[in-house]
């Protein structure tokens, strides 16, 4: 299987499956002489923890991460950094009746037809288990964004179709779905609470803000920095689109309306969130993605067995009901991988230095 790296000067590989003994991620290409401790990539790998809401999934992984190289007396060394977590709450039997039928809404179906084969338990690598590595890289390409004064951040801004109409960013630690706006947080729980008893699953959008990012970042044509953080969030499993700046709402404008006038102080507008050209122009980037709802349902539903016979299917288990909030730290980690990989490069192609 190949397409599991992502990056080019700062490179990110992600192993493992959800019912396997580990799962794990390595960083090739940090710099060297950057402070980076377990317990750095532990906080971020709290956050994506379940627990967090009623509404996540009963399986209680500690998620506890181990560098197992690339750091000598808390410094990166400039080699690559391999991070190990194990999976210590794995109950395979619980999917043995799915042995040989496909869940709608999952890559049973065409994982079993690409390769002739699958890890059934709990989706093996196409599972969700396989983002705690990803958040655990995240970690370090933090480090490296930090070195230009960048700062990633995602919140939850619509659940179940209820969407958030402020923007307090002070509030979204107050709540359990990491929504700027409470009295909304309110109304997604109770709409999450609904969707839960009638076995049911809810999508939602989350929106990432990356602010201090320089202007330069981003490479004409195929490497746009757009493109490029638009192909590292399609390629969680949950998101099925991506929108920057205005989005889908320029289709709605005229030129007038959309295009960003310029001042000696800057852009009056951010329509284009951040970037043109697939350069980024130094206003905060701002993001947006459509998460799906999670396939494993309780209502029973219509598909096949691997005979291509007629089956039913009602799937009961440790689920989350919602991605919500556990996406919004592997969306922030995603931004901050391909924001790492393009600062290395800007820096290499403009024969900057790191540490002046």
């Amino acid at each position: 299987m190949s397409g599991n790296s992502i990056g080019r000067l700062f490179r990110v590989t992600t192993w493992g499956e959800s019912h396997g003994v580990a799962t794990g991620a390595v960083g090739d290409g940090c710099p060297a002489n950057l402070s980076l401790s377990e317990s750095d990539i532990q906080k971020e790998l709290n956050l994506r923890n379940p627990g967090l809401s009623p509404s996540s999934s009963a399986r209680k992984e500690e998620d506890i991460v181990e560098i197992l190289s690339g750091i000598f007396e808390g410094k990166t060394t400039g080699t690559p950094i391999s991070l190990i977590i194990k999976n210590r709450d794995v109950k395979s039997g619980d999917y043995a009746n799915l042995k040989d039928v496909f869940r709608p809404g999952h890559g049973d179906i065409t994982y079993q037809r690409k390769y002739g084969i699958r890890d059934y338990r709990g989706g093996g690598r196409a599972s969700a288990r396989e983002t705690a590595a990803r958040v655990a890289a995240g970690a370090i390409a933090g480090k490296i964004i930090d070195l230009a004064g960048m700062e990633v951040i995602a919140y939850t801004v619509e659940l179940g179709g209820i969407m958030a109409d402020r923007r307090d960013l002070a509030d979204i630690g107050g709540n359990a779905l990491c929504c700027p706006d409470v009295e909304a947080a309110k109304k997604m729980q109770d709409r999450l609470d609904e969707a839960k008893k009638k076995g049911d699953s809810l999508g939602g959008i989350v929106e990432i803000v990356v602010k201090g990012c320089p202007s330069g970042l981003g490479e004409p044509v195929f490497e746009k920095m757009d493109a490029g953080l638009a192909g590292a969030l399609m390629s969680i499993g949950s998101v099925k689109g991506v929108e920057i700046g205005a989005g889908f709402r320029v289709a709605r404008m005229s030129g007038s309306e959309c295009n960003d006038p310029i001042t000696p102080e800057g852009f009056l507008s951010n329509n284009a969130g951040g970037i043109l050209a697939g350069i980024t122009n130094g206003d905060d980037i701002v993001i947006r993605v459509a998460c799906k709802p999670i396939p494993s349902i309780e209502i029973t539903q219509q598909t096949i067995d691997i005979y291509g016979k007629p089956e039913t299917i009602s799937i009961h288990g440790r689920h989350d009901v919602c991605v919500i909030p556990r996406i919004v730290p592997v969306c922030e980690a995603m931004v901050r991988i391909v924001l790492a990989d393009h600062f290395l490069r800007h820096q290499s192609a403009n024969g900057s230095k790191l540490f002046g």
